[in-house]
């Protein structure tokens, strides 16, 4: 298939700069996979659609503001250092993309916040990436949170006004550079009524990168080379996932990045296992799901994986309809927009 296949116009206007106050309060467009046919609704209202005994799966990563603004020791020129993530035989060494990327060689030296953080350039990696080994006095975290930015998608020109909303409500680990989108419509008061409906809730670690924005620059999407990203399902969440599949109930992701995470760590008998893994699944037509029933997302960019991952789901034509349908009746697209529920 081509990349061109999965392209529809979108208005300038409907990417959504702002984030809602009210979570839920989000548009939520129903999707049926098989027939095509489309509903209107609100987020809360998701909850008419899972079943007792459904499983519903979330990522629990958060994102860290991995943004960094600093000045390169020698001579003073602005450098900018974007966090991707953070080496495991190396503890105070990150991957990183740099802007620009031609001043930074390694052994160039990079001061942030008048030398609260330093940073030296250690090795050049694939795509121009950065290693950058860090050195501070203190804990790590605390002065990322006092001197970092959080890193908003390139679409989005608006400053965010509070962190908090670029996270979802259930963010416990860190380690993103960008949010698992799909799970900001959701409140805890909303999350408690699904689970009083007998919904189980299984939790898993993604942790996003920069990589979900790369565009697709070849013609033959098979020749795409997927990005990798780190996840991780404990063994709670497994025998949940696990035992709903059992019982009869659906396995509903909400966002990409836990449809993913299932599907890499599936077997083939329609189970996950528990472990860990860096994972570069890349999800397109002709792929056939063997853990995720049901998804719910955003709206995604033209020609981008994610659409291409939707389109696997529910038929490429049902999706490009539906993205129409979308436009016409101007709902809020990418990052902080509106949602959409396959099923």
């Amino acid at each position: 298939m081509k990349t061109s296949d999965f392209y529809y116009d979108l208005p300038k206007e409907l990417i959504a700069q702002d984030p809602l106050t009210d979570r839920a309060a989000s548009r939520l467009m129903v999707l049926d996979k098989k027939t095509g046919e489309v509903e209107h609704h609100i987020f809360r209202d998701v909850i008419n659609y899972l079943n007792p005994g459904d499983c519903l799966v979330i990522n629990n990563t958060k994102v860290i503001p991995a943004r960094l603004i600093g000045t390169k020791a020698d001579t003073g020129a602005s450098i900018e250092v974007l966090l991707l993530r953070q080496l495991k035989d190396r503890e105070s060494t990150w991957e990183t993309l740099v802007r620009p990327g031609k001043k930074c060689k390694v052994g160039t030296k990079i001061s942030f916040g008048d030398g609260l953080l330093t940073g030296e350039v250690v090795d050049i990696v694939e795509d121009g990436n950065r290693y950058i080994r860090f050195s501070y006095d203190g804990i790590f975290e605390e002065i990322l949170d006092k001197l970092g930015q959080m890193p908003l998608p390139p679409y989005i020109t608006h400053t965010l006004q509070d962190r908090s909303y670029y996270n979802t409500v259930y963010a416990k680990f860190d380690g993103s550079a960008a949010a698992p989108t799909a799970g900001l419509h959701f409140t805890k008061e909303l999350l408690k009524e699904i689970q009083d409906k007998g919904v189980g809730i299984a939790q898993l670690t993604l942790h996003v990168g920069l990589g979900t924005f790369r565009p697709v620059k070849v013609d033959n999407i098979e020749e795409h080379h997927m990005h990798v990203e780190h996840c991780m399902i404990n063994e709670a969440t497994a025998k949940l996932i696990n035992d709903t599949k059992k019982n009869g109930g659906r396995i509903i992701a909400v966002g990409t990045t836990s449809c993913r995470t299932l599907e890499s760590m599936a077997q083939d008998d329609g189970t996950v296992r528990s472990g860990e893994m860096d994972t570069g699944i890349f999800i397109y037509p002709g792929y056939k799901f063997k853990v995720m029933d049901a998804l719910i997302t955003n709206f995604h960019l033209p020609e981008s994986t994610l659409i291409m991952l939707v389109s696997t789901l529910a038929g490429r034509e049902n999706i490009l309809n539906a993205y129409k349908i979308a436009v016409q009746e101007r709902y809020r697209f990418f990052s902080f927009g509106d949602a959409m529920l396959i099923q």
